[in-house]
């Protein structure tokens, strides 16, 4: 079977969905996606099946027996192999002429440039605690003008965050600066991803542990993360309906049968945000001294 007829196969369920014109469309996006893990993987995935025709895709790390509860990539087979190299290759057994650039260090400030400018829309995919490469990531994308993407698996839940980049920044929502340390940074970004805090009655956060950034996760609210972000990627690039864009955030929790869709008018910076913040601040009090930057 000749190329043209295997893509026209592999995506002829999307259309109804999708006209065919805007499924070329899609052939013709590049989507970026820093991060190959829990969040990443799935959604390079998804957008590998929707049919979507090139991708760049970062992350410097390895495949551990830790990741197997959630992350799509993990296998007994693929333990201690990298991560962009075992989903290149599984994206590449979905849709043999997809066109995937690898970038095995990361995202770092000698290559995120190249990363970003050629792309369509970032996906932000980044481990939760490494500040340093997302701040790089946002910065950069808003000075190319690029869309950024962000959901989390919260307990069984998942959120999504879109900036674009004539809309209020990533700094602007979460009131995150240079000047803060590491800890009040994570504290602001926890606030800010999911202002109604949907999990919080179930999560026992005790199991967190900043030491190994690491935390309760399941692989359904990684589904559900997904889904929220690569339908929104989807929107964005065939321009279906107005971004669901900063400051309007969303949390989709199951265990609950809760749906909480809002606005931030002012951001983390607004009065009832910067209560739940320093009551964050409180409660995870014990993990600050735990923190580390992690590589980018």
């Amino acid at each position: 079977m000749d190329r043209e007829e295997y893509y026209r196969l592999a995506v002829t369920r999307n259309i109804g969905l999708v006209t065919e014109e805007e499924q070329n469309k899609l052939r013709r996006s590049r989507v970026a996606v820093a991060g190959c893990g829990g969040l990443g993987g799935r959604e390079l995935i998804d957008l590998v099946r929707v049919g979507i025709g090139a991708f760049n895709i970062a992350d410097f790390d390895e495949f551990s027996i830790k990741n197997i509860n959630r992350q799509i990539g993990a296998t007994s087979s693929t333990i201690d192999k990298p991560k962009v190299e075992v989903m290149s290759a599984m994206a590449k057994d979905i849709h043999p002429d997809v066109d995937i650039t690898m970038f095995t260090n990361g995202i770092q400030p000698e290559n995120v440039d190249e990363f970003v400018s050629q792309s369509d829309v970032i996906v932000d995919a980044i481990d939760f605690f490494s500040m340093q490469a997302r701040l790089l990531l946002y910065r950069t994308a808003r000075k190319h003008g690029k869309p950024v993407v962000f959901a989390a698996p919260l307990g069984f839940s998942g959120t999504l965050n879109v900036f674009m980049p004539d809309g209020m920044s990533f700094e602007e929502y979460f009131d995150i600066h240079d000047g803060m340390d590491l800890f009040d940074q994570l504290i602001a970004f926890t606030v800010g991803v999911a202002p109604w805090g949907t999990h919080w009655k179930y999560m026992d956060t005790n199991k967190v542990d900043s030491s190994d950034h690491a935390g309760p996760s399941l692989a359904c609210a990684c589904n559900i993360a997904t889904g929220l972000l690569t339908s929104e990627v989807v929107i964005i690039l065939l321009n279906k309906r107005q971004p669901m864009a900063a400051p309007y955030y969303m949390q989709f929790d199951p265990f609950r049968c809760l749906y909480r869709k809002g606005k931030l008018r002012w951001g983390n910076r607004g009065p009832l945000q910067r209560i739940k913040r320093i009551l964050a601040a409180r409660k995870f009090a014990s993990q600050r001294h735990l923190l580390q930057e992690p590589s980018s």
